[in-house]
């Protein structure tokens, strides 16, 4: 049974795209076309792989597994002519990168021009959200998130340590005086994170789950950083988000013996392929070298 290479091309965009007429507008395709395809495929693998309805297009689950292999016989058969046409040195095409908000603006935006001067004829999509995205489904490259990582499913790459401390501003330690321990925390208003996530921390008897009660809520990563500079109360940031601050002492540290889980790193992501697209190959490697083990914003 031989399957057709450009049905699996056809397969994979429907999926990426969720739609026949996308994928169609995207391959020079007319949706009857996409559609008279796909069930030629079904019909040579003898199962169905999508589910329609006049709304969405879904996977099934012989087509989840399917599209993975799919993805990775894709990505072989691209590393395959980037071999062969010289392009590790030369990258070409679009490079699409998801990366938290706040991070994206201060430590990937300002370096992006040496990378693109290198990689001239390279493109690069960066989308900023605070959310997790579908990588897959997105048809994202990769992605930057600063988490601890589960998705067994996506391939990670260690970028940096990311250390994150509690803090606020001189102003509101003067009117509410520094907190002496854990549970002093309870008096005092935090700034929780824009996802409501729990305070996980390490301190000197291991680690530590608090939950941060405050009156502000709001969506935004960026609203909490400029309410703790603001003296609204205590916040558990990032010291690439706010080491200035903490330097130039416009924040101080509360509670030093107790810093954020360590298990949270700055990672790259991907989906798991046998092999590496060069042109994501080439972007970790460069932000595997910008931050370093001692990142610059901690020196």
């Amino acid at each position: 049974m031989t399957t057709n290479l450009g049905d699996l091309e056809i397969f994979a965009s429907v999926v990426a795209t969720g739609s026949m007429s996308l994928a169609g507008r995207a391959l020079g395709f007319s949706p009857a076309v996409i559609s008279k395809r796909i069930k030629r495929l079904e019909d040579r693998l003898g199962t169905r792989l999508l589910q329609r309805t006049t709304r969405q297009i879904s996977l099934t689950e012989a087509g989840q597994g399917f599209y993975d292999r799919v993805l990775a016989i894709l990505a072989g058969l691209e590393e395959a002519e980037a071999y062969i046409a010289g392009r590790s040195a030369q990258m070409q095409g679009t490079l699409k990168i998801s990366a938290p908000t706040s991070f994206g603006r201060l430590h990937i935006a300002p370096h992006l021009i040496s990378f693109m001067q290198a990689h001239p004829e390279l493109a690069i999509n960066l989308v900023l959200s605070d959310e997790f995205v579908d990588i897959v489904g997105g048809g994202y490259d990769l992605a930057i998130r600063i988490a601890e990582l589960t998705d067994s499913s996506l391939v990670a790459r260690r970028l940096a340590p990311v250390r994150r401390v509690l803090c606020a501003s001189p102003a509101y330690i003067a009117t509410h005086g520094m907190p002496e321990d854990i549970e002093d925390l309870r008096r005092h208003t935090c700034l929780p994170a824009h996802n409501h996530d729990p305070w996980r921390l390490d301190g000197p008897k291991g680690g530590l789950t608090f939950r941060p009660e405050g009156k502000l809520i709001t969506n935004s990563s960026e609203v909490i950083r400029e309410a703790v500079i603001a003296g609204l109360g205590i916040a558990l940031r990032s010291t690439w988000d706010v080491g200035p601050e903490l330097r130039d002492g416009r924040l101080v540290q509360v509670l030093p013996a107790y810093e954020g889980s360590h298990n949270v790193t700055l990672s790259a992501v991907y989906p798991s392929r046998q092999f590496l697209p060069a042109k994501v190959r080439v972007f970790i490697d460069f932000l595997t070298e910008l931050y370093g083990p001692l990142p610059y914003w901690e020196r």
